[in-house]
Protein backbone atom coordinates (compact mmCIF):
# COMPACT_ATOMS: atom_id res chain seq x y z
CA UNK A 1 0.00 0.00 0.00
CA UNK A 2 2.81 2.42 0.59
CA UNK A 3 4.45 1.77 -2.90
CA UNK A 4 1.20 2.47 -4.28
CA UNK A 5 0.70 5.69 -2.72
CA UNK A 6 4.21 6.54 -3.15
CA UNK A 7 2.85 6.43 -7.13
CA UNK A 8 0.33 8.05 -6.64
CA UNK A 9 2.67 10.65 -5.21
CA UNK A 10 4.80 10.75 -7.81
CA UNK A 11 2.87 10.80 -10.80
CA UNK A 12 0.53 13.78 -9.13
CA UNK A 13 3.88 15.32 -8.61
CA UNK A 14 5.09 14.12 -12.58
CA UNK A 15 2.27 15.90 -13.80
CA UNK A 16 2.74 18.94 -12.07
CA UNK A 17 6.51 19.75 -13.73
CA UNK A 18 5.34 18.24 -16.92
CA UNK A 19 2.52 20.81 -16.91
CA UNK A 20 5.20 23.57 -16.36
CA UNK A 21 7.63 22.54 -19.01
CA UNK A 22 4.74 22.27 -21.66
CA UNK A 23 4.24 25.91 -20.95
CA UNK A 24 7.73 26.68 -21.12
CA UNK A 25 7.73 24.99 -24.64
CA UNK A 26 5.29 26.85 -25.79
CA UNK A 27 5.98 29.96 -24.40
CA UNK A 28 9.27 29.99 -25.62
CA UNK A 29 8.41 28.32 -29.25
CA UNK A 30 5.52 31.45 -29.70
CA UNK A 31 8.16 33.95 -28.45
CA UNK A 32 10.98 32.53 -30.88
CA UNK A 33 8.72 32.49 -34.18
CA UNK A 34 7.49 35.78 -33.37
CA UNK A 35 4.09 34.79 -33.00
CA UNK A 36 3.96 36.44 -29.53
CA UNK A 37 2.98 40.59 -29.06
CA UNK A 38 5.44 42.33 -27.20
CA UNK A 39 2.86 43.10 -24.60
CA UNK A 40 2.69 39.33 -24.02
CA UNK A 41 6.86 38.75 -24.07
CA UNK A 42 6.60 41.31 -21.22
CA UNK A 43 4.66 39.07 -19.17
CA UNK A 44 6.51 36.33 -19.26
CA UNK A 45 8.78 37.44 -16.34
CA UNK A 46 5.85 38.70 -14.09
CA UNK A 47 4.19 35.79 -14.76
CA UNK A 48 7.11 33.56 -13.30
CA UNK A 49 7.55 36.12 -9.95
CA UNK A 50 3.34 35.78 -9.28
CA UNK A 51 3.69 31.50 -10.24
CA UNK A 52 6.59 31.46 -7.39
CA UNK A 53 4.62 34.06 -5.08
CA UNK A 54 1.36 31.74 -5.32
CA UNK A 55 3.37 28.68 -4.77
CA UNK A 56 4.99 29.85 -1.73
CA UNK A 57 2.77 31.50 0.06
CA UNK A 58 0.51 28.12 -0.71
CA UNK A 59 2.97 26.58 1.91
CA UNK A 60 1.89 28.93 4.47
CA UNK A 61 -1.77 28.84 4.03
CA UNK A 62 -2.56 25.76 2.45
CA UNK A 63 0.04 23.29 4.18
CA UNK A 64 0.91 25.04 7.38
CA UNK A 65 -3.01 26.29 7.64
CA UNK A 66 -1.59 30.07 9.16
CA UNK A 67 -3.36 32.87 7.25
CA UNK A 68 -0.76 35.14 6.32
CA UNK A 69 -0.63 39.05 4.77
CA UNK A 70 2.97 39.60 4.70
CA UNK A 71 4.14 38.27 1.86
CA UNK A 72 4.74 41.16 -0.59
CA UNK A 73 6.96 42.46 2.84
CA UNK A 74 8.95 39.41 2.12
CA UNK A 75 9.14 40.01 -1.61
CA UNK A 76 10.44 43.83 -0.90
CA UNK A 77 13.27 42.77 1.35
CA UNK A 78 14.55 40.28 -1.17
CA UNK A 79 13.96 42.39 -3.99
CA UNK A 80 15.47 45.55 -2.15
CA UNK A 81 18.65 43.29 -0.53
CA UNK A 82 19.58 41.55 -4.24
CA UNK A 83 19.14 45.46 -6.08
CA UNK A 84 21.62 46.97 -3.71
CA UNK A 85 24.18 44.01 -4.13
CA UNK A 86 23.59 44.00 -7.83
CA UNK A 87 24.19 48.03 -8.10
CA UNK A 88 26.93 47.84 -5.20
CA UNK A 89 28.85 44.59 -7.60
CA UNK A 90 27.79 46.05 -11.00
CA UNK A 91 30.86 45.67 -13.03
CA UNK A 92 33.26 44.26 -10.76
CA UNK A 93 31.91 40.83 -11.03
CA UNK A 94 30.62 38.48 -14.08
CA UNK A 95 26.67 39.07 -14.65
CA UNK A 96 25.62 35.39 -14.35
CA UNK A 97 27.74 35.45 -10.86
CA UNK A 98 26.34 38.24 -9.82
CA UNK A 99 22.75 37.63 -10.44
CA UNK A 100 23.07 33.77 -8.88
CA UNK A 101 24.72 35.96 -5.61
CA UNK A 102 22.10 38.18 -5.44
CA UNK A 103 19.30 35.19 -5.67
CA UNK A 104 21.02 33.79 -3.01
CA UNK A 105 20.71 37.13 -0.52
CA UNK A 106 17.36 37.69 -1.35
CA UNK A 107 16.73 34.49 -0.22
CA UNK A 108 18.86 34.36 2.96
CA UNK A 109 17.79 37.85 3.64
CA UNK A 110 13.92 37.08 3.59
CA UNK A 111 14.12 33.81 5.18
CA UNK A 112 16.02 35.30 8.14
CA UNK A 113 13.03 37.66 8.35
CA UNK A 114 10.83 35.17 8.49
CA UNK A 115 12.69 33.59 11.57
CA UNK A 116 12.25 36.85 12.94
CA UNK A 117 8.78 37.85 12.28
CA UNK A 118 8.14 34.06 12.73
CA UNK A 119 8.81 33.50 16.45
CA UNK A 120 6.71 36.09 18.05
CA UNK A 121 3.50 36.07 15.08
CA UNK A 122 3.45 32.12 14.86
CA UNK A 123 2.27 32.28 18.40
CA UNK A 124 -0.86 34.01 17.26
CA UNK A 125 -4.14 32.13 15.47
CA UNK A 126 -6.37 33.26 12.61
CA UNK A 127 -7.05 36.88 12.39
CA UNK A 128 -4.45 38.10 14.76
CA UNK A 129 -1.67 36.62 12.48
CA UNK A 130 -3.02 38.14 9.67
CA UNK A 131 -3.67 41.05 10.80
CA UNK A 132 0.19 41.15 12.49
CA UNK A 133 1.80 40.14 8.93
CA UNK A 134 -0.04 42.58 7.47
CA UNK A 135 0.99 45.28 9.24
CA UNK A 136 4.49 44.09 8.87
CA UNK A 137 4.46 44.38 5.05
CA UNK A 138 3.52 47.86 5.26
CA UNK A 139 6.76 48.61 7.48
CA UNK A 140 9.20 46.94 5.34
CA UNK A 141 7.47 49.08 2.81
CA UNK A 142 7.45 52.24 4.79
CA UNK A 143 11.14 51.66 6.31
CA UNK A 144 12.20 51.52 2.69
CA UNK A 145 10.69 54.62 1.29
CA UNK A 146 12.65 57.13 4.07
CA UNK A 147 15.73 54.97 3.92
CA UNK A 148 18.90 56.91 2.05
CA UNK A 149 22.42 55.13 1.10
CA UNK A 150 25.16 55.95 -0.37
CA UNK A 151 28.94 54.88 -1.25
CA UNK A 152 32.23 56.90 -1.23
CA UNK A 153 35.42 56.40 -0.87
CA UNK A 154 35.03 56.80 2.61
CA UNK A 155 32.42 53.57 2.44
CA UNK A 156 28.63 53.63 3.07
CA UNK A 157 26.79 56.08 4.38
CA UNK A 158 23.37 55.95 5.89
CA UNK A 159 20.60 58.28 6.72
CA UNK A 160 16.66 58.43 7.32
CA UNK A 161 15.94 61.79 6.95
CA UNK A 162 17.14 62.94 2.93
CA UNK A 163 20.24 62.53 0.46
CA UNK A 164 21.73 65.55 1.08
CA UNK A 165 22.19 64.23 4.86
CA UNK A 166 24.31 61.51 3.90
CA UNK A 167 27.32 64.01 2.77
CA UNK A 168 28.82 61.86 0.26
CA UNK A 169 31.67 63.66 -1.45
CA UNK A 170 31.83 64.75 -4.62
CA UNK A 171 32.70 61.41 -6.54
CA UNK A 172 30.36 59.57 -4.11
CA UNK A 173 26.89 57.64 -5.44
CA UNK A 174 23.42 57.15 -3.90
CA UNK A 175 21.97 53.62 -3.83
CA UNK A 176 18.43 53.92 -2.06
CA UNK A 177 17.02 57.23 -2.48
CA UNK A 178 14.16 56.76 -0.52
CA UNK A 179 11.06 57.09 -2.21
CA UNK A 180 12.62 56.96 -5.71
CA UNK A 181 14.20 53.36 -4.79
CA UNK A 182 17.21 51.93 -6.65
CA UNK A 183 17.70 53.13 -10.27
CA UNK A 184 19.94 51.56 -12.31
CA UNK A 185 19.54 47.94 -11.58
CA UNK A 186 21.28 45.32 -13.94
CA UNK A 187 18.57 43.67 -16.23
CA UNK A 188 19.66 40.40 -15.91
CA UNK A 189 15.69 38.82 -15.42
CA UNK A 190 15.17 36.02 -17.97
CA UNK A 191 11.48 34.03 -18.78
CA UNK A 192 14.40 30.97 -18.67
CA UNK A 193 16.03 32.19 -15.36
CA UNK A 194 12.06 32.73 -14.06
CA UNK A 195 11.21 28.79 -15.41
CA UNK A 196 14.63 27.46 -14.17
CA UNK A 197 13.46 28.63 -10.44
CA UNK A 198 9.75 27.66 -10.59
CA UNK A 199 11.26 24.73 -10.90
CA UNK A 200 13.30 24.39 -7.78
CA UNK A 201 10.38 26.15 -5.81
CA UNK A 202 8.62 23.21 -7.07
CA UNK A 203 11.51 20.65 -6.05
CA UNK A 204 11.61 22.33 -2.91
CA UNK A 205 8.28 23.16 -1.86
CA UNK A 206 6.63 19.12 -3.19
CA UNK A 207 9.48 17.42 -1.79
CA UNK A 208 8.89 18.91 2.07
CA UNK A 209 5.25 18.33 1.64
CA UNK A 210 5.71 14.68 1.14
CA UNK A 211 8.83 14.83 3.53
CA UNK A 212 8.47 13.39 7.46
CA UNK A 213 8.87 17.32 8.09
CA UNK A 214 5.96 18.01 5.08
CA UNK A 215 3.71 15.30 7.38
CA UNK A 216 4.23 16.68 10.85
CA UNK A 217 3.70 20.40 9.11
CA UNK A 218 -0.09 19.28 7.62
CA UNK A 219 -0.37 17.46 11.48
CA UNK A 220 0.04 20.40 12.93
CA UNK A 221 -2.44 22.37 10.54
CA UNK A 222 -4.85 19.55 11.03
CA UNK A 223 -4.71 18.78 14.47
CA UNK A 224 -2.44 21.13 16.41
CA UNK A 225 -2.97 19.70 20.61
CA UNK A 226 -2.71 16.22 18.95
CA UNK A 227 0.75 16.78 17.31
CA UNK A 228 1.70 18.57 20.51
CA UNK A 229 0.70 15.53 22.14
CA UNK A 230 2.78 13.06 20.04
CA UNK A 231 6.13 15.02 20.69
CA UNK A 232 6.15 17.47 17.26
CA UNK A 233 7.77 20.60 17.78
CA UNK A 234 5.17 23.01 17.41
CA UNK A 235 7.50 26.09 16.71
CA UNK A 236 10.41 24.34 14.95
CA UNK A 237 7.71 22.96 11.87
CA UNK A 238 6.09 26.33 11.64
CA UNK A 239 9.24 28.21 11.36
CA UNK A 240 10.67 26.09 9.12
CA UNK A 241 7.27 26.51 6.56
CA UNK A 242 7.07 30.03 7.23
CA UNK A 243 10.91 30.84 6.57
CA UNK A 244 11.07 29.02 3.55
CA UNK A 245 7.75 30.23 2.11
CA UNK A 246 9.48 33.90 3.13
CA UNK A 247 12.77 32.80 0.83
CA UNK A 248 11.47 31.85 -1.94
CA UNK A 249 9.06 35.07 -1.85
CA UNK A 250 12.51 37.06 -1.30
CA UNK A 251 13.57 35.28 -4.69
CA UNK A 252 10.85 36.20 -6.59
CA UNK A 253 11.03 39.89 -5.26
CA UNK A 254 14.61 39.64 -6.51
CA UNK A 255 13.78 38.24 -9.78
CA UNK A 256 11.02 41.45 -9.85
CA UNK A 257 13.83 43.97 -9.24
CA UNK A 258 16.37 42.76 -11.44
CA UNK A 259 13.26 43.21 -14.24
CA UNK A 260 13.33 46.69 -14.01
CA UNK A 261 15.11 50.22 -14.42
CA UNK A 262 13.86 51.49 -11.22
CA UNK A 263 12.48 49.64 -8.24
CA UNK A 264 10.25 51.40 -5.83
CA UNK A 265 8.79 50.53 -2.56
CA UNK A 266 5.28 51.75 -3.95
CA UNK A 267 1.69 50.38 -2.48
CA UNK A 268 1.29 49.23 -6.01
CA UNK A 269 4.75 47.03 -6.11
CA UNK A 270 4.48 45.64 -2.07
CA UNK A 271 1.48 47.46 -0.81
CA UNK A 272 -1.22 44.88 1.33
CA UNK A 273 -2.75 45.13 -2.46
CA UNK A 274 -0.04 42.92 -3.52
CA UNK A 275 -0.41 40.26 -1.09
CA UNK A 276 -4.30 40.11 -1.20
CA UNK A 277 -3.77 39.46 -4.75
CA UNK A 278 -1.43 36.79 -4.20
CA UNK A 279 -3.43 35.21 -1.52
CA UNK A 280 -6.22 35.63 -4.31
CA UNK A 281 -4.53 33.14 -6.54
CA UNK A 282 -3.85 30.27 -3.45
CA UNK A 283 -7.82 30.46 -2.83
CA UNK A 284 -8.78 30.34 -6.09
CA UNK A 285 -6.22 27.54 -6.91
CA UNK A 286 -7.28 25.69 -4.59
CA UNK A 287 -5.52 25.94 -0.82
CA UNK A 288 -2.72 23.50 -0.05
CA UNK A 289 -3.06 22.50 -4.05
CA UNK A 290 0.31 23.38 -5.47
CA UNK A 291 -0.82 22.34 -8.90
CA UNK A 292 -4.25 24.86 -8.88
CA UNK A 293 -2.15 28.28 -7.19
CA UNK A 294 0.23 27.61 -10.58
CA UNK A 295 -3.27 27.65 -13.24
CA UNK A 296 -4.61 30.63 -10.62
CA UNK A 297 -1.65 32.74 -11.11
CA UNK A 298 -1.08 32.18 -15.08
CA UNK A 299 -4.97 32.88 -15.83
CA UNK A 300 -5.46 35.94 -13.52
CA UNK A 301 -2.33 37.22 -14.74
CA UNK A 302 -2.65 37.10 -18.39
CA UNK A 303 -6.77 37.36 -18.54
CA UNK A 304 -7.10 40.55 -17.68
CA UNK A 305 -4.28 41.68 -20.69
CA UNK A 306 -6.21 39.21 -23.01
CA UNK A 307 -9.74 41.15 -22.42
CA UNK A 308 -7.43 44.89 -23.01
CA UNK A 309 -9.53 44.79 -26.42
CA UNK A 310 -12.83 44.73 -24.54
CA UNK A 311 -12.87 47.54 -22.11
CA UNK A 312 -16.02 47.87 -21.49
CA UNK A 313 -16.35 44.55 -20.83
CA UNK A 314 -13.44 43.34 -19.17
CA UNK A 315 -13.69 43.45 -15.56
CA UNK A 316 -16.94 42.46 -16.03
CA UNK A 317 -15.84 39.14 -17.76
CA UNK A 318 -12.86 38.81 -14.96
CA UNK A 319 -15.28 38.55 -11.95
CA UNK A 320 -17.45 36.12 -13.74
CA UNK A 321 -13.97 33.97 -14.60
CA UNK A 322 -13.10 34.30 -10.36
CA UNK A 323 -16.60 33.45 -9.72
CA UNK A 324 -16.37 30.14 -12.42
CA UNK A 325 -13.14 29.57 -10.43
CA UNK A 326 -13.63 29.58 -6.97
CA UNK A 327 -17.10 27.45 -7.83
CA UNK A 328 -15.00 24.90 -9.92
CA UNK A 329 -12.58 24.62 -7.21
CA UNK A 330 -15.39 24.69 -3.96
CA UNK A 331 -18.47 23.47 -4.71
CA UNK A 332 -19.30 19.49 -3.78
CA UNK A 333 -20.57 18.76 -7.15
CA UNK A 334 -17.20 19.86 -8.84
CA UNK A 335 -15.02 18.48 -6.08
CA UNK A 336 -16.97 14.87 -6.98
CA UNK A 337 -16.76 15.40 -10.39
CA UNK A 338 -12.71 16.05 -9.75
CA UNK A 339 -12.29 12.81 -7.75
CA UNK A 340 -14.32 10.41 -10.08
CA UNK A 341 -11.85 12.10 -12.86
CA UNK A 342 -9.20 11.33 -10.72
CA UNK A 343 -10.45 7.73 -9.79
CA UNK A 344 -10.61 6.97 -13.71
CA UNK A 345 -7.32 8.53 -14.45
CA UNK A 346 -5.47 6.18 -11.89
CA UNK A 347 -7.25 3.21 -13.28
CA UNK A 348 -5.33 3.23 -16.32
CA UNK A 349 -2.50 2.75 -14.60
CA UNK A 350 -1.03 -0.83 -13.91
CA UNK A 351 -0.67 -0.36 -10.23
CA UNK A 352 -4.79 0.34 -9.84
CA UNK A 353 -5.26 -3.21 -10.77
CA UNK A 354 -3.04 -4.17 -7.70
CA UNK A 355 -4.41 -1.61 -5.44
CA UNK A 356 -7.72 -3.55 -5.94
CA UNK A 357 -5.67 -6.83 -5.26
CA UNK A 358 -4.17 -5.19 -2.07
CA UNK A 359 -7.87 -3.74 -1.08
CA UNK A 360 -9.52 -7.91 -1.33
CA UNK A 361 -6.33 -9.20 0.61
CA UNK A 362 -7.15 -6.61 3.37
CA UNK A 363 -10.79 -7.48 3.85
Amino acid sequence: MKNLKLNKIRNHDFITYLMVLIAFLIAGILSVTGQMSSLMEGLLVPLCIYVMLAISLNLTVGILGELSLGHAGFMCVGAFSGAFFSKCLDGAIPDGLRFFIALLIGAAVAGMFGILIGIPVLRLKGDYLAIVTLAFGEIIKNLVNVLYIGRDEDGFHFSMKDSISLNLKPEGEVIINGAQGITGTPNDSSFLIGAILIFISLIIILNLIHSRDGRAIMSIRDNRIAAESVGINITKYKLMAFSISAAIAGVAGVLYAHNLSTLTASPKNFGYNMSIMILVFVVLGGIGNIRGSIIAAVILTLLPELLRGLSDYRMLIYAVVLIAMMLFNWSPGAIEWKERMKEQYFSKFPFRKDDKNMKKEVK
